[in-house]
């Protein structure tokens, strides 16, 4: 049978309808829209460089369990690469992407994936019709697979390849992201320099010094974005009427934490490490937010970090000699020794006031309510004077 030549192909394309391909992988769940200082992300708006903090968290133990169903997809890969499908490797494939998926469903940022139909896709893809499709694409030439990417012929093939590229390179480039991230965000993360998007443009300069290369080593390959950009007209999520976003499409999930993370630098939005959980957040402006929002860990009561951290920093600077309770303490025992010296008390009456005082110092840093209503009426010289009267005559 004669094969049909590029130009009639192309002519019958333009009265098909067929749902161009990629559509799942490239206009869902590997896109972003970037908008002033927000960006949407299944349809869901928030600060720009929210999901590319959140991979900071991801812990290298749960990244190394998904070696194996990785290494299972790449064995899939290896055999495309070389033109052929092995259909016996599909219950193996299909474990493995249901091992990613169980990763994906408690592991933020992939987890905003939940209420989408990226589930249901891995299903489709991984399947015999899918795999027999990519066999029989893969015995074509070049010229006639170019041919299928024109037309949307083997669209399943195309999508099967896409996916398993995607999914097999997973664990490896996760890794990647934090070995050259971590560090970044780290010296971000130390005192000394402006929380703006100027001062985090002077560290970025400093941290990727070296012109971008893929050699072993050379941090500054994560500088390096496979994308592509397109400026559409987009309802935000809560908005009522139309902006203009720029949106963009990656080849990986990496390269598009990258950019989210590289893109919210630029607006002033960087990753801080939480002292109490460890975990990274993202603060949106310039002040230095020490804590996270997020629930203390061990915290009996389940408050959040936020509330412990101030807990602690108010202990802390009540602990301090300049703090307004000591410094209350410490001018009513100035006036007792004088008083003392000067003949005015006598010594067993001011040794009352002293720990009269003490005593009343010690409840106010433990009891707010206390401190900031009768504490400095019951430290005048007056007041503590009568009480001790009081005492020393029962």
């Amino acid at each position: 049978m004669t094969k049909p030549c590029l130009c009639a192909m192309i002519e019958k394309e333009k009265h098909d309808r067929r749902r161009p391909m990629d559509k799942i992988i490239n206009h869902a769940v590997l896109s972003l829209d970037f908008w002033q200082d927000t960006v949407t992300y299944e349809g869901c708006a928030m600060p720009t460089g929210t999901i590319g903090c959140e991979v900071l968290n991801i812990s290298a133990e749960a990244i190394e369990t998904l070696t194996p169903p990785c290494d299972t997809m790449n064995r899939l890969l290896q055999g495309m690469n070389t033109g052929t499908v092995d259909l016996t490797l599909l219950p193996q494939v299909q474990g493995a992407a249901s091992g990613i998926l169980s990763f994906m469903d408690i592991t933020r940022p992939f987890s905003r994936l939940s209420n989408s139909d990226f589930g249901k896709k891995l299903a489709d893809v991984f399947s015999a019709a899918y795999l027999e499709d990519a066999r029989d694409y893969l015995q074509l030439s070049q010229q006639e697979q170019l041919l299928c990417t024109l037309t949307g012929q083997h669209s399943r093939a195309a999508q099967l390849i896409r996916m398993t590229q995607v999914l097999g390179h997973l664990s490896y480039s996760l890794r990647q992201y934090k070995d050259a991230l971590l560090p970044f965000a780290r010296q971000l993360n130390e005192p000394g320099h402006d929380r703006t998007a100027e001062g985090y443009a002077a560290l970025f300069g400093q941290f990727f010094q070296e012109e971008p290369t893929l050699s072993d080593g050379n941090p500054s390959w994560m500088t390096l974005t496979n994308a592509s950009v397109q400026y559409v007209s987009a309802i935000r999520p809560g908005a009522a009427e139309p902006q203009l976003v720029k949106r963009m499409h990656y080849v990986s999930f990496v390269g598009m934490f990258r950019s989210d993370l590289f893109e919210g630098l630029c607006v002033g939005h960087a990753p801080r490490q939480c002292p109490i959980c460890g975990r990274w957040f993202l603060t949106t402006d310039a002040r230095r937010t020490k804590y996270c929002g997020g629930l203390a860990p061990g915290d009996k009561r389940r408050r959040t970090c936020r509330q412990i951290g101030n807990l602690r920093g108010r202990a802390q600077r009540e602990l301090a000699a300049d703090h307004p309770i000591k410094a209350v303490y410490n001018r009513r025992m100035n006036t007792i020794l004088q008083s003392t010296r000067r003949g005015k008390l006598d010594a067993e009456l001011a040794k009352v006031m002293k720990k009269l005082a003490k005593d009343k110092m010690l409840r106010a840093i433990s009891d707010h309510s206390y401190a900031s209503t009768r504490y400095e009426q019951e430290m005048t010289q007056e007041a503590l004077l009568a009480e001790a009267k009081r005492r020393m005559a029962l």
